[in-house]
């Protein structure tokens, strides 16, 4: 998708404040943080959501999900933190590109949804 901000950011057209990046993925702050520390990690292959998920995928989301615990601690979130991923329209995800919020900092955060 040549539109995809996300993908922009992938190919160096929309700066980011990155905090890391590799042949798969790229980890970048985000420009409206809900906590202290406020991370996006996106694979750099399209996928529009986890619904769009495939077999094919494993390696790269696998890859994901190990890096998003490094990133994590790195950014200070040695007693824990919060990874979301928001999915489709009840989801509320915004940019159609896969990416997963890597929340924390050092107070607990709030309750995730309200009862």
């Amino acid at each position: 998708m040549t539109d995809c901000l996300f993908c922009r950011i992938v190919r160096g057209e929309i700066p980011a404040r990155k905090v890391y990046e590799d042949d798969l993925v790229v980890a970048f702050h985000d420009i409206q943080p809900a906590a202290p520390v406020h991370i996006l990690l996106i694979p750099k292959l399209h996928i529009a959501s986890m619904a769009d998920l495939e077999l094919s995928h494993e390696g790269v989301m696998g890859h994901l999900m190990v890096v998003a615990s490094r990133i994590a601690r790195e950014q200070g979130c040695t007693d824990g933190f919060r990874t979301i991923v928001n999915t489709g329209r009840v989801g509320l995800q915004e940019v159609y590109h896969l990416h997963v919020h890597i929340v924390g900092g050092p107070q607990p955060l709030p309750p995730m949804l309200k009862h």
